[in-house]
């Protein structure tokens, strides 16, 4: 399968970011997947890939690419609970500079990106993020409602925030169709019931689910959260939602 190791034009500099795209030649539909905290990393390219064996041009970008090129922090092969919070710590400050404005530039960019390339085919795109990338999808997707058709989030974090731009607060401007996996600690019952009832006022078209058996992080393979019954289900959710809305759409 055909991959590239990339360098994105943004509008605060370079991203890099890797791509994976069907064997053959031709043009496919576009997929931007935005990756959890942990970021770009060979568990990403991994799904990637596995994403374009069903017929997409898969883009995943070093969201974290003003600190420095994937992976932004030393990553061991293995992310388990004994080295997660230390791990996280170094983390937790580009989570937080990482704020709206410099979301929607780097979308711009990206979105941009995929529309230049010859190996992706004219129409709309999906946007899939997990974790803190599902911030990130859902302010890319409601920021080009014109050119983004599916949104898929898999345990989201900090969908429903009290700050006046929480990223629930602009789904009014979403037209994609949406799919909410999430695992059974993501959100509280409050916050679930305030994102549900902004999707409801929008009259957006969503699925939501909290996946039995699972915790945040399900369907990452190098980490402690990793579930095989939560992956697959991930994937019977996903496939389908950009079957009729990217594909076909």
């Amino acid at each position: 399968m055909p991959t590239q190791n990339l360098m994105i034009p943004t509008a605060d500099g370079r991203a890099d970011a890797f791509a994976a795209f069907p064997a053959g030649g031709g043009r496919h539909p576009g997929v931007l997947l935005y990756p959890d905290a942990f970021g770009l990393r060979p568990e990403l390219e991994t799904r990637a890939r596995e994403l374009a064996e069903h017929g997409y041009y898969v883009l995943v970008p070093n969201i974290f690419y003003r600190h420095r090129p994937a992976p932004v922090v030393e990553l061991p092969a293995y992310i388990g609970e004994e080295v997660r919070p230390a791990v996280i710590a170094q983390l937790m400050p580009l989570v937080d500079a990482h704020g709206t404005e410099r979301v929607l530039r780097d979308a711009e960019a990206y979105l941009g990106f995929l529309g230049d390339r010859p190996e992706i085919a004219a129409g709309p795109v999906g946007v899939l993020g997990y974790c803190f990338g599902a911030v990130l999808a859902l302010r890319t997707a409601a920021a080009h409602p014109d050119r983004v058709s599916a949104l898929a989030c898999f345990h989201p974090g900090f969908l429903v925030t009290k700050a006046p731009d929480s990223p629930h607060r602009s789904i009014p401007e979403l037209t994609a169709e949406v799919h909410l996996g999430l695992s059974e600690g993501d959100m509280s019952a409050e916050s679930l019931h305030t994102l549900h009832q902004a999707l409801d006022d929008a009259g957006t078209a969503y699925t939501s689910e909290i996946y039995p058996g699972t915790i945040h992080g399900y369907t990452m393979s190098d980490t402690d959260a990793f579930s095989p019954s939560g992956t697959r289900r991930h994937w019977d959710r996903l496939l389908p939602l950009l079957d009729r809305t990217v594909r076909k759409g």
